[in-house]
């Protein structure tokens, strides 16, 4: 992706030598002589960063920062000024720059502002597409439908505790479905008409997830330009789902037994004392009582969480569960492709011992590419290791097949042999729980 870069300065020599800098790191580099130039330029393009000179003739550089950041630009700007105008980077800083450097600058400090601007700018992309993800519509509840037993008390369970407010604890495999199940208590529950708000604890880098769940104030680190609320706040008067609760850093989890245990919080830097009315609801797909065991989880917390406990069965434990919500996907997802006719849950022939690692979510996943390639065998085909093996030559296994295909197959088995557990089978792939969750997510299995 092509990063763009202004300098504003009428000196062009500083613009020379921050040119230089820039290029060297991959930016496509503008300049402009003067503030109005400036705010022209950062109008009309999205700049990753940003440097700018204080003192300049006509609008100085404290104005044009002050109208970037009250039209909502997120450009990182760099405040360049001399040692006799340090008061004026100070308030600056306060006013939403990203750093400031003194002239005469060294080199090597601009590269470490650049790379440091460059990191906590993609943090926020990151950030934000966790949320996309996280609050995506969630249309099809067809994971909650099912005739087997452990459903049919799964439901009963859930129409019991929804008429409270307890806190639930949800345990299950990935894609049994337990944001689903988060979502079915809240809807029949006295919070129905507020907001859910949840939060997957694994996909936030550790170092912004305090802010995530709490909030902060402008200036309390490096890129908080502005007052932000947490997950609990936006949530007040709702239900706050934490998924992967196992999974979270534990100085976050003492900080977030406090806040339960309070009802309040503090926002990341500030000193103010805000009050919160949330419901609860964790989830995990571990064991949480071997979590504990393990030093993952802190046995005060787990007692805090744990008022009821809910465990979600796999698919494989469904029985005949697994060609009712074939049936229900090929009804479901059918109108979205052409050739949907041509497919129909039948073809989910006899599944023996496979042992479904992605449970609901990989079985829709499967149905839907069905549905996507339009051929009568490719729900078959398109069924990884143990299915495929057992119904087809196994050089079809790798002859024919696309890279992706292949390393499908690998991240599913290798989650089957972990039991769905994330972070084991990142280890055993040699890949970062970040990267494993990119490719669950490029390969819509949960």
């Amino acid at each position: 992706m092509t990063r763009r870069a202004l300098v504003i300065d009428d000196e062009s020599g500083i613009r020379f030598v921050l040119r230089g800098v820039l290029e060297d790191r991959g930016f496509v580099v503008d300049e402009a002589t003067t503030g109005e130039e400036g705010l022209e330029a950062l109008g009309r393009t999205a700049y990753d960063l940003a440097f700018l000179d204080i003192i300049m003739p006509g609008i100085g550089g404290m104005e044009v920062l002050d109208r970037v950041r009250a039209a909502g630009g997120e450009t990182s700007i760099i405040v360049m000024t001399a040692q006799d105008t340090m008061r004026n980077a100070v308030e600056a800083m306060k006013r939403g720059a990203f750093d400031y450097v003194t002239k005469p600058f060294d080199l090597a400090e601009i590269e470490v502002l650049v790379q440091r601007a460059g990191e906590i700018r993609e943090m926020r992309r990151i950030i934000e597409r966790v949320k996309g993800r996280e609050r995506e519509h969630v249309t099809n509840e067809s994971m909650l439908v099912g005739r087997a037993p452990v459903m049919q008390q799964l439901f009963k369970t859930i129409g019991r505790v929804a008429a409270s407010d307890a806190t639930v604890m949800l345990e299950g495999e990935s894609g049994t479905g337990k944001e689903l199940i988060a979502q079915a208590i809240h809807k029949a529950g006295p919070r129905a008409a507020g907001p859910f708000v949840p939060v997957n604890s694994a996909a936030i880098p550790a170092e912004l997830l305090e802010s995530e769940l709490f909030g902060h104030v402008r200036g309390s680190f490096t890129g908080a330009t502005e007052n932000r609320s947490g997950r609990f706040e936006e949530a007040d008067g709702g239900t706050l789902f934490l998924d992967e609760i196992a999974e979270m850093p534990p100085e976050i989890q003492v900080k977030l037994l406090r806040v339960l245990e309070s009802r309040t919080l503090n926002r990341v830097g500030g000193d103010e004392t805000i009050q919160f009315d949330v419901r609860m609801i964790a989830a995990t797909n571990r064991n949480p009582e071997q979590a504990v065991r393990d030093g993952r989880l802190r046995e005060d917390l787990f007692y805090r969480l744990m008022v009821v406990g809910i465990e979600l069965p796999p698919l494989r434990d469904r029985g005949d569960d697994i060609r009712l919500l074939a049936e229900h996907f090929v009804e479901s997802l059918g109108a979205r492709y052409d050739a949907a006719k041509r497919v129909t849950a039948a073809e989910l022939r006899e599944q023996g011992d496979y042992r479904w690692p992605g449970n609901v979510r990989e079985l829709r996943n499967l149905v839907e590419r069905a549905l996507a390639l339009g051929s009568d065998e490719i729900v078959l085909k398109a069924v990884p290791g143990a299915i495929a093996s057992s119904v087809a030559p196994r050089e079809t296994l790798i002859v024919g097949s696309t890279i992706a295909d292949v390393e499908y197959r690998l991240i599913v088995a290798t989650l089957s042999a972990f039991q769905g557990n994330k972070p084991k089978a990142a280890r055993t792939l040699g890949i970062s729980l970040k990267t494993l969750y990119n490719r669950l997510n490029a390969y819509r299995v949960a």
